[in-house]
C-alpha cells in the first residue's frame, strides 16, 4: 500500500494528476457510501476501470452502441471461455478476431473511464487507496501485442479535461443525476447519434476478475465513524484485525489494552469542533502498518487531517495541498531501519534536510528505537521537532501496550498544545460566522450570530436591542445558567441609557469599547440583574446599520479570571454584519420601488 486518504481531503482529480505525474501503476480503489470503484494505472496512464455499478460490461456497451451485435459478443465471450490459459481481455479478443475497429473499441474504453471519473466527481466523502501490489488488473494486458499495448494507455490528462468537462456540463444544466450515468451521449463517426446507452459501468475488458477482487476500505480510516456506518463495518472488527496481524507474539492482555484504546478512539470521533480545531495536516511516511493505523485513528479522534503514504516523491504533493489549505504540515517519519533503504538513516537525514529546505513551516516528528541515540541527537539538529519513541515489540521486559498508549497521549498533547491555540479557533470560527451572516436577513439572527462568536471568547455574554432611551435585554449565554446549556429565552429587562454612560458612548461612535469599566450604567444597573463578574473587563460590540446601532452585544469573564481576547476579529464581524443589514434593508427598498 503506497497511497491512501480520504476524498474530502485530497479530491479525486488531484489524485488522478499525482498519479499520472508519477507514472505510478497499480490499482486506485475509491469508496464511498455508493460503493466502489476502480481506476487502473500503468506508468501514469489509465488503462481500465470498474464503474460503481456493475450491471453492465464492455461487451453490452458495445452492442448497445451498434459496434457489434448480440450474436458476435457470445461469439467472443465463448471464445475467451475456451482458451484456457491463453484467454485474453474482451477488446483484444473483438479486434483481432475482426469483429470491431480497434478505434471505436478504444472509444467506448475512454468513455467509460470518463463515467467512472464524473461518477466519483460526485463523492465529497470517502476513502482512495492506491494498491501498487494489485498486479492482477494491469498484468493482464500482458496479453495484448505490443502496438495495442500502447495504444490502450489512455493520455490521462484528455481523459480528466473530458470527464470535468462532461461534470461541469451537468452539474451547469442541473442534469447530474443517477440516471446522467444511464444516458451518456457517446458520438462515434458511423453510428447513429440517438442510440439509449445503459447505464454505464466498470469496463472489464475481459478483467472479470475485478468483481472477485478483495476489495477493502484500508484499515487506517475504519476508525471514522461516519464511513463505518456508511458501510456497515464494525470498528472493534478493524481493530483486531490490525492488532492481531502486527502483534501476534504480544500477550492477549496487552493487545486488549490497545483494542479497548482504539475502540474508544473511534467512537468518539470529533464532529461540530473539528470544524474550528484543524489547522493541521498530520502526514505519515511509514510503512509499519500498526504505527499507520492507531496515529490515523487518533488524528481522526482529534478532528485533524491525516493521509499515509509509503513513497518519498508523493510527499512534496500532499504538503503544497496541505499548506495550500492553510494548514500546517506535520510530518511523521518511521525510525530508521538498517533494512530497508528507503528508511535507513542517511535517507531519513537526506529527507528532513530537504523537507525542511523547500518547507520551513513544515513540522517533523520522527519516531525512534532504543538505539537510536546517535540518530536523536543528529535529528534534532536537522530540524525535528519531536521525537516519540517506537517501543521494540521483541524486547519482553517491555510493557508493549503502555509504551503505545504513552506514546499516543504525548502526540496528542504535543499536536493539541502545540498547533490547537485559541487564536486558530478564533480565526476558524470567524470564517464559519461570515459564512452564516451572508446567508442572514434579519437583525435579531445577524445578532444571534455575534452573540455566539462573543460566548466563545468571553464567559458571559448577551444582546441587547437599543431603543430611544433604554437597552432592552434579548437573549443571553453563560447568563444564569451554565454557558454549555445555550442561549437563554430573552430576558426583557431594561437598562436606562444615561447621558454619560458608557452604553451611550458606544452607541453614538458606533465603536467597540474593551477594557475595564466602573461605569455606574454598567456595575450598577447590568450587575444588578446578572451579577458582578470577578473581572472588571468587559466588551461592547454596536451592531449597526445606515449609521443608527440597532443592537450591543455585552460580555465578560463571569466568575473567571480575564484572558487576552483578539478584539480586531470582533470588529471584523461586527463591522461585516452591519454591511450585512445594510445590504438587506436596499434590496427591500429595492424590491418595493420595482
Amino acid at each position: 500500500m503506497s497511497f491512501v486518504g480520504e476524498l474530502e481531503h485530497l479530491p479525486i482529480v488531484d489524485v488522478i494528476q499525482l498519479l499520472n505525474s508519477t507514472r505510478k501503476s497499480g490499482t486506485l480503489c475509491v469508496k464511498s457510501g455508493k460503493g466502489e470503484s476502480q481506476l487502473v494505472f500503468v506508468d501514469g496512464y489509465i488503462v481500465g476501470a470498474n464503474h460503481v455499478n456493475n450491471s453492465v460490461r464492455i461487451g453490452q456497451v458495445l452492442v448497445d452502441m451498434g459496434a457489434i451485435t448480440q450474436a458476435e459478443l457470445e461469439e467472443s465471450l465463448a471464445e475467451q471461455f475456451n482458451a484456457g490459459a491463453n484467454r485474453k481481455p474482451l477488446v483484444a479478443t473483438l479486434i483481432e478476431g475482426g469483429r470491431i475497429d480497434k478505434d471505436v473499441a478504444y472509444k467506448g474504453l475512454e468513455n467509460l473511464i470518463e463515467m467512472t471519473i464524473v461518477e466519483v466527481l460526485t463523492w465529497t466523502s470517502g476513502t482512495f487507496e492506491l494498491d501498487i501490489d494489485k498486479i492482477t488488473v494491469s498484468d493482464e494486458y500482458r496479453y495484448f501485442p505490443e502496438k495495442l499495448q500502447q495504444d490502450i494507455c489512455l493520455n490521462t490528462q484528455s481523459v480528466l479535461m473530458d470527464a470535468l468537462r462532461i461534470y461541469d456540463e451537468k452539474m451547469r444544466d442541473g442534469t447530474l443525476t443517477p440516471e446522467t450515468f444511464a444516458a451518456m451521449d457517446i458520438p462515434i463517426e458511423g453510428f447513429d447519434s440517438n442510440w439509449e446507452a445503459p447505464e454505464i459501468t466498470a469496463d472489464l475488458l475481459g478483467l472479470d476478475d475485478l468483481d472477485n477482487l478483495d476489495r477493502t476500505i484500508p484499515d487506517v480510516f475504519l476508525g471514522v465513524k461516519e464511513i463505518i456506518a456508511k458501510n456497515e463495518v464494525d470498528p472493534s472488527d478493524v481493530h483486531k484485525k490490525a492488532i492481531s496481524a502486527e502483534l501476534a507474539g504480544i500477550p492477549e492482555d496487552q493487545q486488549e489494552k490497545i483494542y479497548t484504546l482504539l475502540a474508544n478512539l473511534s467512537g468518539n470521533v470529533k464532529e461540530d469542533d473539528s470544524l474550528y480545531t484543524t489547522p493541521i495536516a498530520v502526514i505519515l511516511f511509514t510503512r509499519n502498518e500498526l504505527l499507520r493505523h492507531i496515529i490515523t485513528t487518533l488524528a481522526r479522534h482529534e478532528g485533524y487531517l491525516v493521509f499515509s503514504t509509503d513513497e518519498a516523491e508523493t510527499l512534496d504533493h500532499i504538503i503544497d495541498k496541505a499548506i495550500a489549505r492553510e494548514l500546517t504540515p506535520v510530518l511523521v517519519i518511521d525510525p530508521p531501519s538498517s533494512n530497508d533503504p528507503l528508511f535507513s538513516a542517511n535517507a531519513i537525514m537526506e529527507l528532513l534536510l530537504r523537507k525542511r529546505m523547500k518547507y520551513p513551516q513544515i513540522a517533523i516528528i520522527q519516531m525512534i528505537s532504543s538505539h537510536n541515540g546517535h540518530f536523536s541527537l543528529q535529528a534534532l539538529q536537522w530540524g525535528v521537532r519531536l521525537l516519540l519513541p517506537w517501543p521494540d515489540k521483541r524486547n519482553p521486559n517491555e510493557d508493549f501496550a503502555e509504551e503505545i498508549i504513552s506514546l499516543l497521549e504525548t502526540l496528542r498533547v504535543y499536536l493539541s498544545t502545540t498547533f490547537l491555540t485559541p487564536e486558530h479557533k478564533a480565526i476558524k470560527q470567524l470564517r464559519e460566522c461570515i459564512f452564516e451572516l451572508d446567508a442572514l436577513q434579519e437583525a435579531p439572527e445577524v445578532s444571534f450570530v455575534i452573540l455566539k462568536f462573543t460566548a466563545a471568547i468571553f464567559e458571559r455574554s448577551m444582546t441587547f436591542v437599543v431603543g430611544k432611551s433604554e437597552l432592552i435585554a434579548e437573549r443571553g449565554i453563560g447568563i444564569h445558567r451554565d454557558k454549555g446549556e445555550g442561549a437563554s429565552p430573552p430576558m426583557m429587562f431594561r437598562i436606562p441609557i444615561g447621558e454619560q454612560s458608557l452604553f451611550k458612548t458606544v452607541i453614538e461612535n458606533g465603536q467597540l469599547y474593551h477594557g475595564d469599566t466602573k461605569d455606574e450604567s454598567i456595575t450598577a444597573d447590568l450587575h444588578k440583574q446578572i451579577g458582578a463578574p470577578d473581572s472588571s473587563t468587559i466588551v461592547l460590540i454596536p451592531v449597526s446599520s445606515m449609521g443608527r446601532c440597532v443592537a450591543l452585544i455585552y460580555g465578560d469573564f463571569g466568575n473567571k479570571p480575564g484572558s487576552p481576547v483578539q478584539i480586531e476579529l470582533l470588529e471584523i464581524l461586527a463591522h461585516h454584519a452591519g454591511l450585512v443589514l445594510e445590504n438587506t434593508l436596499y434590496r427591500k427598498k429595492f424590491a418595493k420601488t420595482s
